[in-house]
């Protein structure tokens, strides 16, 4: 809870008591006691099943995808825009998300079609979503009628939610039933019956006979003037209960047999009943649309897909007040869903199909494996019946086995002809008997062994391969599906799903598959995803970065808009200060003007300056002083001035502040310098000179010592080049009149009294953000060079957690590295085109980089030695591999340099 300013963690709640302790700045959230929340009203929810239609009808799925991109013109967006208010983003969003729901389901829910979608959770279950936005208070009694049925038929409790745009019911491995058969468990002319039960048990009615009888002045809340305290009145409400209707609270295992509840004619509990059905649910409402799906006036479609579809994520995080069960939030089923990840792109069309590929392997796999006479008994144990043209290559093992007595040949008459099979001799009696006579316990127990073994079929393809009865093997199925043992469904692509009405008659030819192996099919399906993209090499990694840093032809920025793009992706890495304006900022905007960069600075876009500590302040107390040299080797960063808190955090260093006087490696003059822009704050060239008493040449050694020191920054970038220039220094020529005390801006301490100090938490996210907008995948070799990044230990932490936001994808996107890896979507899909780019040979261009560019990766994700980050040092890519170096004085000195690196490029392209 935040009280004031502060935030505070409850501890217990007392009778006019709260205690509480201090949460040390912790977010404060709100607890979701169970209970119940306002539905939304029937006439809201029709407007929004019709909005929802009105968008997939003016965008349809064969002009615009889920994933493609929307122009401003289109007539969705305008309509959007126009009649509901919302804004271009907004609009846009509203857009993808119905039709990426539309492409894993196939069609839009709405008040005239209802779907029921079934998918495989991460703990084996499966998870049933019926989208029906018809508001909370139909599909409240909907669920609980469904989940009363459920109970009654499978004997067994299930966890169900419901919220205004449907209801999810978390089934388990006994749950095996047609998907299209749930519009039909409930009748119109039953639906009172079976609801009633189900609301004397749920807490709604406990709820609302409180209200009623304290209502009706039967319950007194004040005794002798004093408030009778909730607990007591909650038993009071029990015990009056009790005596007005004694079945409700009755022990159930008394209720059995043809005993029922006996509802008493009694006003308090026919109002409680009344308000139940009428007010927190609309009983009247639900047997409405009932009949509307008995007659056919309601589309129903049932689709099983392989992952959630976008429209049932709501569903599945629905709050606690949507329960309908007493599971804690903890050990909710639905929660154990997969949603981080979407289908792709390629299979909008393909709604509900498994991957053709994983029903192979599934298939593979699963079949027995014969390679002695030991595993062909094994098999026989497992399938039980044996045809002798289903594998002839079994035969060779077949006489060791008659030899043995472990096997027998059977001749048994098939529906059209003779039939001869292999049999284990244990099994021998029990298929004499079933073909004789038909027992349904062996033609079960075959049936199932095969299922076990050879994935989706029909029972006309089973029947055809075993020569049993189509009818038997039906009836088998059917039975195998009430034990939990088999699904139906369509699952191979050539059984494309069809849409299923309420008249269940005519449903065609289902296919029948083992729980056990279609959630294998289905994980392995969801697994496409990890491999949509595999690993590429160093070199195709390193033209991803050319094209996402905007050095390689084509890909560079513009204007100060690009400029300030290019700074923000920069920032926290620290070059040479002489490098960033001709090797860094040139190298990656197109018509690079100092004039940019100077209107950025100046009006407070960007800021500059050093920003790791110096390591010469470091040695507090040496007895030899060691001056601070300035040169135009000093690394500096550009950052925008918005993040400089964040970054002043993470580069911050408690040395200079120990020991009595931490900056006495600074000169005389800097160190008045400092103090005096320390006293007075940020000051020009002219007035630093009249209060420091120093000569103007002083007073610019020591801003250049100052700013080699990490100290100051100035309010523009000429201040900077002004320093490093040494004709502006000496006024020479034309520089005569460009003398640093006349640039614009005036001069400051970079670091000022901090008085907010963010989290460790919140700067490692902004590192491991700020990292991923640098390269766009990240993992631990890439940071070698980095001195933003943290401990690769608090980086993975923080990745992880966005990974299961779904802000970013973690898995294998470059080969050749160990840990683990996170990338940006955007970052996926630029790794993919620069593949494609590169398989179908298009032309390559050499790139020049400084060493000193944050793309100076030799040596780190590169082969060969690394390359020193100076500016007189040069490397030249061709296909993303260093095919020549020149390492400024001492190329002379290393003759052999340009072999050794073109033989290693060789290498990198062959691998």
């Amino acid at each position: 809870m935040l009280l004031g300013n502060t935030s505070w963690r409850i501890k217990g709640i007392e009778m006019g008591k709260v205690r509480v302790e201090d949460a040390h700045g912790a977010p404060p959230n709100i607890p979701f006691w169970r209970g119940e929340a306002p539905s939304r009203t029937a006439e809201l929810s029709a407007e929004v099943a019709a909005l929802r239609q009105e968008i997939a009808a003016k965008v349809s799925s064969s002009e615009v995808g889920p994933s493609s991109a929307l122009s401003p013109q289109h007539s969705a967006l305008q309509w959007l825009r126009q009649e509901c208010g919302l804004d271009q983003r907004g609009a846009q969003q509203a857009i993808e998300y119905v039709l990426a729901g539309k492409a894993v389901l196939g069609t839009v829910p709405t008040q005239q079609t209802i779907v029921a979608e079934r998918f495989f959770d991460e703990s084996g279950g499966m998870q049933l979503v019926l989208h029906a936005p018809f508001g909370g208070r139909i599909n409240r009694a909907w669920g609980l009628a469904l989940r009363k049925r459920f109970c009654v038929t499978f004997d067994f409790e299930l966890q169900a939610a419901a919220t205004d745009n449907g209801i999810v019911i978390s089934l388990g491995e006994k749950h095996s039933f047609p998907l299209e058969a749930v519009f039909g468990f409930l009748h119109s002319q039953s639906l009172r019956e079976v609801l009633l039960p189900a609301v004397l048990q749920a807490p709604m009615f406990m709820t609302r006979w409180r209200w009623n009888v304290s209502r009706a002045l039967v319950l007194p809340r004040f005794s002798h003037g004093k408030k009778v305290p909730p607990q007591i009145q909650r038993m009071k409400a029990e015990d009056l209960l009790g005596a007005v209707f004694p079945d409700a609270m009755a022990c159930q295992d008394n209720i059995v047999g043809e005993r029922t509840r006996q509802i008493p004619d009694h006003p308090l509990v026919n109002e409680t009943l009344r308000d139940c059905f009428t007010e927190a649910m609309d009983l009247d409402g639900l047997t409405t649309l009932l009949r509307q799906i008995e007659a056919g006036d309601i589309r129903c479609v049932a689709v099983d897909t392989p992952m959630p579809s976008p429209f049932s994520h709501e569903i599945l995080n629905a709050n606690p007040y949507a329960f309908l069960d007493d599971a804690p939030l903890e050990e909710r089923r639905a929660r154990a869903v997969e949603m981080r990840r979407t289908l792709p792109a390629q299979l909008a069309g393909e709604v509900g199909a498994l991957d053709p590929a994983a029903i192979e392997e599934v298939q593979r796999e699963s079949w027995p494996v014969v390679r002695d006479p030991d595993e062909l008994h094994d098999a026989l144990l497992t399938l039980l019946w044996l045809p002798v043209e289903e594998v002839q290559d079994w035969a060779v093992h077949l006489p060791r086995l008659i030899e043995e007595g472990r096997a027998v040949e059977l001749n048994v008459k098939g529906e059209a002809q003779e039939v001869r099979g292999w049999v284990a001799t244990e099994h021998r009696a029990q298929m004499e008997s079933m073909f004789a006579s038909g027992g349904e316990g062996a033609t079960d127990a075959t049936v199932l062994g095969w299922m076990e073994s050879i994935g989706p079929t029909t029972t006309m393809e089973l029947a055809t391969r075993l020569h049993f009865p189509a009818q038997s093997i039906d009836q088998s199925f059917i039975r195998l599906e009430a034990s939990g043992q088999v699904l139906r469904g369509r699952f191979r692509p050539n059984s494309a799903l069809r849409t299923q009405h309420s008249e269940l008659a005519g449903a065609g030819a289902p296919e029948w598959c083992h729980r056990r192996l279609l959630a294998r099919i289905h994980r392995l399906t969801i697994g496409r995803l990890r491999k949509e993209i595999e690993p590429v090499t160093a070199a195709e990694f390193m033209r991803f970065l050319f094209q996402w840093q905007h050095v390689s032809p084509g890909s560079r920025l513009h204007g100060e808009a690009g400029l300030l793009d290019i700074i923000a992706q920069l920032a926290g890495f620290e070059a040479a200060a002489s490098a960033w304006e001709p090797h860094l900022l040139r190298a990656r905007l197109a018509k690079f003007e100092p004039e940019l960069l100077d209107r950025l600075c100046l009006s407070g876009a960007v800021s500059w300056g050093r920003l790791s500590p110096h390591p010469r302040l470091a040695h507090v107390g040496d007895l030899e002083r060691r001056r601070i040299i300035p040169t135009s080797m000093a690394p500096i960063s550009l950052f925008p001035r918005e993040e400089s808190e964040w970054l002043m955090d993470v580069f911050h260093d408690d040395v200079p502040s120990a020991g009595p006087d931490p900056f006495a490696q600074l000169s005389s003059v800097a160190q008045d310098l400092r103090r005096t822009m320390h006293e007075r704050g940020a000051s020009f060239f002219a007035d630093l000179v009249r209060m420091t008493n120093h000569l103007p040449t002083e007073v610019e050694e020591g801003l250049w010592e100052l700013v080699a020191a990490g100290l100051v920054t100035a309010d523009g970038f000429d201040n900077l080049r002004a320093l490093m220039d040494p004709r502006r220094r000496r006024a020479e020529g034309r520089e005569r009149s460009r003398r640093p005390r006349h640039s614009s801006g005036r001069w400051s301490l970079l670091r000022q009294a901090i008085s907010h100090q963010s989290s460790a938490i919140s700067s490692v996210e902004r590192v491991a953000r700020q990292l991923l907008r640098r390269y766009g995948v990240v993992f631990r070799d890439l940071l070698g060079r980095e001195a933003l990044a943290l401990s690769w230990r608090d980086l993975l932490v923080q990745y992880r957690r966005m990974e299961l936001q779904g802000e970013i994808r973690g898995g294998r996107f470059v080969g050749g590295f160990t840990g683990e890896q996170f990338a940006l979507p955007e970052a996926v899909e630029s790794l993919r085109a620069v593949r494609k780019r590169n398989e179908s040979g298009a032309v390559s261009h050499d790139i020049k980089l400084s060493a000193s560019d944050p793309l100076n990766l030799a040596g780190v994700i590169l082969p060969g030695p690394r390359v020193p980050a100076v500016p007189s040092n040069f490397m030249v890519f061709r296909d993303g591999t260093v095919v020549r170096a020149v390492l400024g004085r001492e190329a002379a000195d290393r003759p052999n340099e340009q072999t050794e690196w073109s033989g290693r490029a060789n290498q990198v392209r062959q691998e």
